[in-house]
């Protein structure tokens, strides 16, 4: 992992393409501005964390009711 200390301006490139500023900081919080081709997917990493849980919890939910339909065709077919 690296760790970079930026004051407000500055800025990093990663690769050729994608600038790092840092365009504001507030007390604890710092607004980051991202310049980068548009094919270049960016995601706050709680989004995606919270994208991971729904659909994992959905595939849950889903495989436990699809449990229970399996076993109330058996109840029916006795």
């Amino acid at each position: 992992m690296l760790i970079l200390t930026r004051k407000q301006g500055e800025a990093f490139l990663l690769g050729d393409d994608i600038v790092i500023s840092v365009s504001e900081i507030n007390g604890d919080k710092v607004r980051i501005a991202i310049d980068a081709p548009r094919e270049i997917k960016i995601l706050r990493k709680e989004l995606k964390d919270a994208g991971e849980l729904n659909k994992e919890s959905a595939t849950t939910a889903s495989s436990k009711e699809a449990i229970s339909n399996i076993a109330d065709l058996f109840k029916d077919h006795k």
